[in-house]
């Protein structure tokens, strides 16, 4: 199967490397040149634009956000001009009214199209142990397993719908950057009582916490380490803000994103380079301590 791959930031350089090391046939594209420069050198074909990465048999995308979808796939006109026979997944997360355009305007065009956000960072993707949505129609999800397969230890299937997938995606984004928060709060109140924040979050996220999510975030706001970013706080800007216009959708408050959205805003609204999303926890101490 030759699998066409649009998007190599982190996770998508990190994906399509994976796909590459269990012997798929890639062809890569990317905005900017460096990371298909790089996965040339580990056995990828180079597409001259996005047109030719669509021209395989089945095309994974990992663009950014929303817009970036747009400008890519439909503005440009690429997906209009894809071969019939072609699946496309995308891994991205997306907002849900996109979501719900993409599958009608890949229904319009007999495009297949697979809505498959992922979980994991990117070394995780490296090695293929990602947890991976799918919902779409069954011919079409069931021509994109082999290649979710190939990324994931495990893929949880999600229906028809595939603004079912992206709703639990952004649901459980959400879910992390409250876990941030929660951790920041929680270590200024330890602080505040004389217990360092890694006596703290060792204890915690080894019993009643010891979730992978608690025990990689513990870590990094225990040793202070946000740089370089495996989830990089802008980006969790937006998924915190597709949650907001997801509930917006069904008329549904959601207090706790406002929260940490502010948080983001104020972590991001400093100079230098973007941290990890763990370096909210640095906002949320500072709230609790009045800083």
């Amino acid at each position: 199967m030759h699998i066409g791959f649009i998007g190599l930031g982190a996770m998508g350089a990190a994906m399509a490397a994976n796909l590459l090391d269990k012997g798929h046939a890639v062809t890569v594209w990317n905005r900017s040149p460096g990371p298909v420069a790089e996965l040339v050198a580990l056995g990828a074909n180079a597409a001259e634009d996005v047109g030719a990465a669509l021209r395989v048999d089945i095309v994974l995308s990992m663009l950014a956000h929303d817009q970036a979808v747009r400008d890519v796939l439909l503005d440009s006109g690429a997906l209009a001009e894809a071969p019939r026979s072609l699946v496309h997944v995308n891994l991205a997360t997306i907002s849900t009214a996109l979501a719900r355009e993409m599958a009608e305007t890949h229904a319009a065009l007999g495009l297949g199209y697979v809505a498959a956000p992922v979980f994991g960072r990117p070394p995780v993707a490296r090695a293929g142990g990602l947890n991976v949505l799918a919902a779409g129609a069954p011919q079409a999800v069931a021509t994109a397993m082999p290649v979710l397969e190939a990324l994931a230890t495990k893929v949880w299937p999600m229906g028809e719908d595939p603004v079912r997938a992206t709703a639990v995606k952004i649901a459980g984004n959400l879910m992390i950057v409250s876990a941030v928060e929660a951790m920041g709060e929680a270590t200024a109140l330890g602080a505040a009582h004389g217990v360092p924040a890694a006596d703290l979050l060792d204890m915690l996220t080894n019993t009643i916490f010891a979730a992978p999510i608690y025990k990689i975030y513990g870590a990094m706001i225990a040793e202070g380490r946000y740089h370089p970013p495996g989830f990089a706080a802008d980006l969790a800007l937006k998924d915190v803000r597709l949650a907001q216009a997801a509930g917006d959708e069904k008329g549904l408050a959601l207090p706790l994103a406002d929260l940490v959205e502010g948080g983001l805003e104020t972590l991001l609204s400093g100079e230098g380079e973007t941290p990890d999303l763990a370096a909210l926890a640095e906002v949320s101490r500072g709230r609790v301590e009045g800083r």
